[in-house]
């Protein structure tokens, strides 16, 4: 839902907009990959490379299909309320 909001990330900003710690659940993007559902690319970054996500064809149609309505039913809740 992340990438579908922003569009595309580099690992380090969407492992952390998710609250994820990048050494413990990067499986789950090499998975989601694996999957279809997101695309990584590997960009040069100077003497560095930085990898970035975006999300798939397949993922933008699991997101209409399954998240959305999922969303729409069960939304996700504000600490103020």
């Amino acid at each position: 839902m992340i990438l579908s909001e922003y569009g595309e990330l580099n690992q380090t900003k969407l492992l952390s907009y998710c609250g994820l710690n990048i050494v413990k659940h990067k499986q789950i993007l090499d998975s989601m990959e694996k999957k279809g559902l997101i695309e990584r690319k590997v960009e040069p970054w100077g003497k560095k490379s930085i990898i970035k996500y975006k999300v798939s064809p397949k993922g933008h149609e699991f997101f209409k299909l399954i998240l959305e309505p999922y969303e729409e039913m069960f939304p996700r809740v504000d600490g103020d309320e």
